[in-house]
């Protein structure tokens, strides 16, 4: 009996760790940038967290965008431009409400479909002070608690890796479709054009010999 309550605390302990681990903010988005314009979203970040971005263009033009990453103060922490796709990871380097822009302004007139997701980091744990002035953190560094960390991470990774390659499976097939499309009614031009030129033809020599008989 005493080993079953045992295991039953271990299971509530992992539990509470699983869910504190996974408690990391995921948005995921699909929207629609049109030409000369620009999309910008905001998160309030506190320093030192960790914040990642990852976007895909999944449909205009040459599939490309220009990406920007600004921190409070207009701070610029990342400006990329003409980016078809990418995955970057930055630290706050201070509180305050951080903007995610996707620009089409280069564009003239087609817009761009672009999916993308921000995952906000857990916020820095802070110590506090015992009778002697020693700082204690909170967070118990157990070689459990790191392996469900790693677990939820590299779950994270894999869901995020999925949603990359369902976007590129689609932007692919859109391409094959279109390429398709393309040669089939190339084929069917030239097929037109041939049978209009062996009916020509036909036309000329029936016309030739019908002139010479007559002569």
């Amino acid at each position: 009996m005493e080993v079953s309550k045992e295991i039953m605390k271990m299971l509530q302990s992992v539990l509470l760790l699983w869910l504190f681990t996974i408690s990391t903010v995921v948005d995921g988005y699909l929207i629609k940038v049109d030409a000369h314009d620009e999309e910008c979203f905001h998160e309030w970040i506190a320093m030192g967290t960790t914040f990642s971005l990852t976007f895909e263009v999944a449909e205009g033009g040459f599939l490309d965008i220009d990406v920007k990453v600004i921190g409070p103060g207009n701070d610029m922490i990342y400006n990329g431009d003409r980016e078809s796709n990418g995955k970057y990871t930055f630290a706050a380097r201070v509180d305050g409400v951080h903007k995610f822009c996707f620009s089409n302004k280069m564009s003239t007139m087609t817009p761009k479909i672009i999916m993308f997701s921000m995952d906000i980091g857990e916020k820095p744990k802070e110590g506090i002070a015992d009778t002697e002035g020693t700082v204690v953190y909170c967070e118990d560094h157990n070689n459990l608690q790191e392996m469900i960390k790693k677990l939820g991470t590299g779950l994270k990774g894999i869901k995020h890796e999925q949603d990359y390659m369902g976007v590129r499976e689609r932007v692919h097939r859109a391409i094959n479709d279109s390429t398709n499309s393309r040669v089939v009614l190339w084929s069917f031009f030239e097929s037109l054009v041939l049978v209009a030129m062996t009916l020509g033809q036909v036309y000329y020599l029936k016309r030739f010999f019908e002139v010479r008989r007559v002569v």
